[in-house]
């Protein structure tokens, strides 16, 4: 069986990467593997699709109930 080593290291300035490995002599072929972490994908929407998703959420709130909101809100504060 071959040997194997798993190294975990930062990547440098430069997209680089510096691995030591003390087993090998100077000369020797290594086969290196990189393995990217998982990132979460991100979804890029545009802001007409985020105010559409918003008016759908909030569909029956009136001007006039947001109005009273952020006054019963400024009231709250100053009692």
């Amino acid at each position: 069986m071959q040997p194997a080593l798993h190294i975990t290291t930062k990547v440098l300035p430069g997209n680089k990467i510096e691995i030591q490995v003390p087993e090998a002599q100077i000369g020797d072929s290594v086969d290196v593997f990189v393995v990217l972490p998982e990132k979460a994908e991100t979804k890029k929407r545009s802001v007409l699709d985020i105010i559409e998703e918003s008016r759908k959420r909030h569909a029956s709130r009136t001007a006039e109930d947001i109005d009273r909101q952020l006054q019963e809100e400024r009231a709250s504060w100053e009692g």
